[in-house]
């Protein structure tokens, strides 16, 4: 099939292909999700290069990360770095071209660049991001009650923290931050924070990687402020049993969630729904650009 988006002539194949099969999903809905969602979506991705999961048979086979731009990307898609060569997806054209591919999970670092193609530089991080990961035995209302607990810190600090259900397991917590700290500074500042709660919350919280530490417990992922990590980029969909997608929450949502009331992942079709009637929850962390950085060597 071929067809015009924002002005770009693409060639869709394997519409009625079904990527997941608990739900008869296709990829015809992968796009339409994509397409429909890409008005909060873009802003999230826009100067951040693009890291993508690609699942080629969608959820009867594996998938695999895939850093570089591969071959037949149209010239138009623009690029930054030179090794590794990353996409930024910058509208709905560059974001059908890729849900075509089946990159059905797209991750992004904590910082943005200046320029592109291999001129492209890092800006300093604009956002930090806490990573809650539950271990065995515990779940995504462990995460609600510890993301209350994250939010409270950080907001000490003087940010403005936005809880993201991560699609998967467990939830993110991100704040939005001023310019001029490195990515191993806002790391560092993270760590202590998780250390700071692993103390105080010894039943709850660890923040060492051991994974003989985590049952019961929920991992405050300090690393994924690292400038070499991604993270999943809200509203992305995950590649898991049902088309889940990263989707920023409410804090009152997450403090029920914390108290015991139903609290889940949200699929595609719910989370259209809420961005349709509320706008976007997020809308907080796209304003901030932090100073120019390093030379660009890309995300791993």
């Amino acid at each position: 099939m071929v067809t015009v988006v924002a002005g770009r002539r693409l060639r869709l194949s394997s519409l009625g292909k079904v990527m997941y099969p608990s739900t008869g999903t296709t990829k015809a809905a992968v796009i339409d999700y994509y397409a429909r969602i890409a008005p909060v979506l873009l802003p999230h991705l826009a100067g951040r290069p693009v890291t993508r999961v690609r699942f080629p048979h969608g959820m009867s086979g594996p998938g695999f990360f895939e850093k570089n731009v591969p071959a037949g990307v149209p010239d138009w898609v623009r690029r930054a770095g030179r090794d590794p060569v990353l996409p930024l997806i910058d509208d709905v054209a560059g974001l059908t071209f890729f849900a075509n591919l089946n990159s059905l999970e797209l991750h992004v670092p904590q910082w943005r660049i200046s320029g592109d193609g291999g001129d492209a530089v890092a800006l300093d991080p604009d956002r930090l991001v806490v990573d809650l990961d539950p271990g065995p035995g515990a779940g995504l209302r462990e995460c609600a009650v510890v993301a209350i607990i994250v939010r409270d810190r950080l907001t000490s600090i003087g940010l403005k923290p936005i809880p993201v259900t991560s699609g998967s397991k467990g939830m993110q917590v991100y704040a939005a931050v001023p310019g001029g700290h490195t990515s191993d500074q806002i790391r560092d500042t993270v760590q202590q924070l998780a250390r700071e709660l692993a103390t105080a919350h010894p039943g709850l919280v660890v923040w060492k990687m051991a994974k003989g530490l985590r049952p019961g417990k929920v991992f405050l992922d300090w690393s994924q402020n690292v400038a070499a990590k991604t993270t999943v980029c809200p509203y992305s969909m995950r590649g898991r049993q049902e088309p889940t997608v990263a989707a920023p929450r409410e804090w009152l949502e997450v403090a029920q969630g914390a108290a015991g009331e139903p609290f889940r992942q949200l699929r595609i079709e719910e989370v259209l729904e809420r961005v349709a009637g509320g706008g976007d929850p997020a809308a907080g962390l796209v304003s901030g650009r932090g100073p120019a950085g390093k030379s660009l060597t890309g995300p791993s």
